[in-house]
């Protein structure tokens, strides 16, 4: 685990969140999958394997946010504009039409179940799980969309998960979204707390990609 030193835990919430999560955040980004399938090396099957999981992980996230929503820290975070759910089954009709929805994925299982968990204990460990995906989805993510589209040739197609309709410019809504954390007046002790759930949001997406490693030779393109 990361440790913050003071400096780190005297700083905006956004700013600690960031560069207290740095390391676990390169681990995640630099999973072997994750490389594979922005090589153009990961066939159809297996993004749809990927999106199957994150289908497991946005239940979870979106369904806990409605639940939650009246918590201050979760409602300072939680838009409707933002949520994936519909995309990601608009995007697996195109990778995989009239497949089950359903996925034997124990780490998407236990990624979903963290996220109850810390929506049912405490909101500001919501908002760490709300702020590493959403903020990631328009962030790397947007340019994740654009490799899928230009190396599967997609026109367009398949790729609505990466798509936010409401929010055409990410970066205004992202500076937005973090002066809204900043706001939360949260204190060194909270934040130290939302940091660590931030770092293991991303050794739970890490381990999501490990699983889907395992499997590259059948994905393979």
């Amino acid at each position: 685990m990361t440790l913050l030193d003071d400096q780190h835990l005297d700083s905006p919430l956004s700013t600690a969140m960031r560069d207290g999560s740095k390391v676990e955040h390169e681990a995640a980004e630099g999973s072997v999958f994750m490389t594979e399938l922005l090589a153009g090396r990961v066939a159809e099957a297996g993004y749809a394997a990927y999106l199957l999981r994150l289908r497991v992980v946005y239940d979870a996230l979106e369904s806990a946010g409605r639940a939650h929503h009246h918590d201050p820290l979760v409602g300072a975070v939680h838009d409707q504009d933002l949520e994936r759910l519909a995309a990601l089954d608009a995007d697996l009709d195109h990778w995989a039409p009239g497949g089950d929805r359903s996925v034997d994925s124990p780490a998407a299982d236990r990624y979903a179940d963290r996220i109850r968990t810390a929506a049912a204990e405490w909101g500001g460990l919501y908002v760490a799980h709300h702020y590493t995906r959403y903020l990631g989805d328009l962030s790397g993510g947007q340019a994740i969309g654009r490799i899928l589209d230009r190396d599967f040739d997609l026109g367009g197609r398949g790729i609505a998960f990466y798509a936010f309709a409401s929010i055409p410019k990410p970066k205004p809504y992202k500076d937005a979204y973090r002066a809204r954390l900043d706001a939360l007046g949260t204190t060194p002790a909270e934040k130290a707390r939302i940091v660590s759930e931030v770092q293991e949001a991303f050794r739970l997406n890490r381990a999501l990609f490990a699983e889907l490693g395992e499997r590259l030779p059948e994905y393979a393109r």
